[in-house]
């Protein structure tokens, strides 16, 4: 059976959470005999990854210009016709933005399967007209999609609510339960010692609210203890180079985006992992420092609470006094900690997807 995914970036070492997604679940998809193309937005290809395949996955790369408010839509819009074209068995559209061309799809006869990823329309960095166009992505997705799949129950229920549709397929975002790294060559680059940092991750974008965690870390009295963000942002704006400037005002260490034995040294040797955002779907980052066995501090946003962390481990979104409070608290703790992590195996993930493809193949 031949999948084309649309809707993300691309694969592999491509900054996003939809992209850490599908880098996760295709190759596995490969092995239990599925034939996967990604479909890769061009400005995205470096010479870093400018592969034909990955894994097994075959990766196509089609002009997307690096533009935040055309990007996925013009990208979404040639991959339809190139999956059409490519007799695809089945289209696999990720995220609200992209599946508004669901319906074309529909139209030229492809079976369509959408993945709700999270409520785009609720990011900050969007204006009003992009907004209209995610929540119109969404309807249309809702309606027009052969197969819905929804990564949280807090989705499903929006989608039941909102579109009356009651049968998604709740369908998690996975962690892989990694090998510890015992190395510090390169967090002592950083100027970094073991369980001597706060540490977070994830795009340059206001609904992170990695300021408010600057300005909560810039109060914190015990000075011991450094800030490291790795991460940036796909398309610099003002709040990006603001954010970035007030990080080197405080003192805070800005590693860029790391994947690999980086991050995984990073994340080993992390006291605290911080997670302030104001919108997520189901943030791969939390499960990621889950995964490490990292003490959490997260915002108490629905996809936060979802993951049902003990009450210790949330603050009020938005309040970084409370932030900061939970903070201190946190890092005078030293107890062992191990979560369970079984609802979030990649392998199952994949096996749940498979069903979602042969149920809609036998159609």
């Amino acid at each position: 059976m031949k999948i084309f995914v649309a809707g993300t970036r691309g694969i592999p070492n491509i900054q996003g959470g939809v992209e850490t997604h599908c880098e996760e679940l295709y190759p596995r998809l490969v092995k239990l005999g599925y034939e996967i193309t990604i479909i890769r937005r061009s400005c995205y290809v470096t010479s870093n990854n400018k592969i034909k395949s990955y894994k097994g996955v075959f990766l196509k790369d089609i002009y997307a210009p690096k533009h935040k408010k055309i990007e996925a839509l013009l990208h979404t819009f040639l991959s339809v016709l190139y999956s059409k074209k490519s007799k695809a068995d089945i289209l696999h559209i990720h995220a609200v933005g992209p599946a508004i061309m669901a319906p074309l799809a529909r139209l030229l006869g492809l079976k369509v399967v959408v993945t709700h990823h999270g409520k785009d329309y609720d990011r900050q960095k969007w204006g009003k007209f992009a907004k209209i166009t995610l929540k119109k992505g969404e309807r249309l997705s809702v309606k027009y999609a052969h197969k819905l799949i929804v990564i949280s129950e807090d989705i499903n229920n929006l989608i039941k609510q909102k579109y009356n549709r009651c049968d998604a397929n709740i369908i998690y975002n996975g962690v892989n339960i990694p090998c510890k790294s015992l190395e510090t060559k390169y967090i002592k680059t950083l100027g970094l010692y073991p369980k001597k940092y706060i540490f977070t991750l994830g795009r340059f974008v206001e609904e992170k609210g990695f300021h408010g965690l600057i300005e909560a870390f810039t109060n914190l009295a015990d000075k011991e203890y450094k800030l490291v963000i790795a991460g940036d942002a796909d398309h610099p704006d003002t709040y990006s180079e603001n954010l970035k400037q007030l990080a080197i005002k405080n003192g805070v260490v800005l590693t860029g985006f790391i994947k690999g034995e980086k991050l995984n040294e990073v994340f080993s040797n992390a006291k605290l992992f911080v997670l302030p955002s104001f919108h997520e779907g189901l943030p791969i980052s939390l499960l990621e420092a889950m995964s490490y066995d990292i003490d959490v501090l997260i915002s108490d946003i629905p996809a936060n609470l979802e993951v049902k962390l003990p009450d210790d481990c949330y603050f009020q979104c938005g309040k970084w006094d409370d932030l900061l409070n939970k903070m201190k608290k946190k890092l005078l703790q030293n107890e062992h900690i191990k979560y369970d992590l079984s609802m979030y195996n990649w392998d199952n993930i994949a096996a749940q997807t498979a069903d979602i493809y042969q149920g809609l193949s036998v159609k």
